[in-house]
């Protein structure tokens, strides 16, 4: 017996693996570091790396930015969960060495940011260091420590550029 729907069927599935399948890739990037990274004392979506995705989304850049950033990290905490917070099928890392090195002396741990960057690269993962500038002092909560909404706003513009050639 043959089912009048059965074509329609097979073909709709058909158009839908070419899609699926001609789709452009999205880029897997992930934002690791501190708390300046996690945005701490503003929404997820202020903080730089959901800034960030925004922006690249708005020049056609279809790209993930996953926050792997965690309030009070260390370097050595970065090392630590590296494997889990960095998934296989990761092309690219906005490495916060700036945060994590200066928790990591606040708690005499030394500064393992070259070791982070290394270990990264050793797995073919491209490194784009989170972008610090005294300029950002003017962006900062009342604890002088992290950024505001327009701090992160700050950073994601100016991690763009590097971010951009980098997703092509």
């Amino acid at each position: 017996m043959i089912y009048p729907a059965r074509p329609w069927l097979i073909g709709g599935f058909l158009v839908a693996i070419a899609l699926c399948l001609g789709s452009p890739a999205r880029a897997q990037i992930v934002a690791i570091g501190a708390s300046n990274v996690a945005g701490r004392g503003v929404s997820s979506s202020d903080a730089w790396p959901a800034q960030l995705e925004g922006m690249l989304a708005a020049k056609g850049r279809h790209v993930q930015v996953t926050n792997a950033g965690i309030n009070g990290d260390t370097n050595a905490g970065m090392l630590a969960r590296l494997d889990s917070a960095v998934p296989a099928g990761t092309k690219i890392v906005l490495l916060d060495r700036v945060g994590g090195g200066w928790n990591a002396r606040r708690l005499h741990q030394g500064d393992q940011a070259a070791e982070l960057a290394a270990r990264l690269r050793s797995r073919g993962i491209r490194v784009i260091p989170m972008w610090w500038n005294a300029v950002l002092r003017n962006y900062l909560q009342p604890d002088h420590i992290h950024f505001t909404p327009e701090g992160h706003r700050v950073v994601a513009a100016h991690m763009l550029p590097s971010v951009m050639s980098a997703v092509h």
